[in-house]
């Protein structure tokens, strides 16, 4: 499982979309900032759709809230 913050990367790299859709790994994308309250071009994620959630808007909770939300994905998917 990742968690991954691509940052500035979020809106305009392919590269990355590519890399977490060939590892097939499950992964949470985390902002620390909201996105979706940013500039037009900044709401864009082009890594989302490649992501089983996107936590963005609480800081560096953020990042803990993509554990637990690991946690509580394994205990249901039996992973």
């Amino acid at each position: 499982m990742f968690i991954i913050n691509p940052a500035a990367y979020t809106h305009n790299s392919i590269a990355i979309y590519d890399a977490l859709k060939a590892v097939q790994i499950p992964t949470i994308e985390v902002h620390i900032s909201n996105i979706h309250a940013r500039e037009e071009y900044r709401r864009k994620s082009v890594t989302a759709p490649i992501c089983i959630g996107q936590i963005c808007g609480f800081g560096i909770y953020g990042y803990v809230m993509a554990m637990m939300a690991f946690v509580n994905i394994n205990d249901i998917m039996n992973i």
